[in-house]
């Protein structure tokens, strides 16, 4: 895949990757959704599981989309409409 930005007839396209182990398969569904921690060691950690819900919000409010997965790594993938 191209990490590089790149617009087509839908948009503006923009990957976010890092090379950690990924996230779990059967909490990829559910990682948007408000104060959702995946990792069950950081629920007494200080966040507060708001931050993916927002980004989302804010995106969608654009016409944008986003999406997750993994790929050797997580990999969170942007549109935004131009």
């Amino acid at each position: 895949m191209d990490e590089r930005p790149s617009v087509s007839p839908d948009g503006l396209h923009i990957a976010v990757r890092d090379t950690g182990p990924g996230i779990p398969p059967e909490h990829l569904p559910l990682i948007f959704d408000r104060f959702y921690k995946a990792d069950a060691s950081r629920r007494a950690a200080a966040g507060s599981g708001l931050g993916l819900s927002i980004v989302k919000a804010i995106i969608e409010r654009h016409g944008g989309t986003i999406r997750a997965r993994n790929e050797q790594g997580a990999v969170f993938e942007i549109v935004l409409k131009t």
